[in-house]
């Protein structure tokens, strides 16, 4: 209310009720999220680069080594609490992640084209590996488990998966 101006009739006028609200917010999110994954690997020049920066991000200036994925997700948050009891959640989840996993897969595939992975990859099974290594990641991270340890996944996901 405060940051739309609107009173709570009004917001409840243009959304329903809260929970269209959330709804509302959660696809946003995910759509953005989805968009954000694919942007990356369409501007990026080499599609390994891009599917290796997913795992082992560049450090920021004046920074070294790796920067700690500290960030939740808003998507993941939602779908751990809310997927079981709430099938909007998990449609708009699933929805989601199948988007990323393509993304994932186109990347993967361009990878090979451009003679970054072996011919014999299976593209699909890797993009899919590779939503599940991610996802597992923001996880890790709700558990406390420290940046160095988070870091070790990403370099092993780089160097068992994606050395090219």
């Amino acid at each position: 209310m405060k940051a739309t101006g609107l009173g709570k009739g009004s917001l409840y006028g243009a959304f329903g009720d809260k929970h269209q609200l959330f709804l509302k917010v959660l696809g946003s999110y995910a759509h953005d999220t989805a968009d954000g994954v694919c942007d990356a690997v369409a501007r990026g020049e080499r599609a390994i680069d891009v599917l290796r920066g997913f795992f082992i991000p560049e450090p920021a200036d004046g920074q070294d080594g790796p920067v700690p994925m500290t960030r939740g997700c808003f998507l993941a948050n939602s779908s751990t609490e809310l997927a079981a009891r709430d099938p909007e959640v998990t449609g708009c989840a699933r929805a989601t992640y199948q988007a990323v996993e393509d993304c994932f897969t186109n990347a993967v595939a361009r990878a090979v084209a451009e003679g970054d992975l072996p011919e014999d990859t299976n593209r699909r099974e890797l993009g899919r590996l590779l939503l599940a290594i991610q996802q597992g990641l923001q996880f890790l991270m709700k558990t406390e488990m420290t940046p160095e340890a988070l870091g070790e996944i990403g370099s092993a996901t780089v160097s068992r998966l994606l050395k090219g």
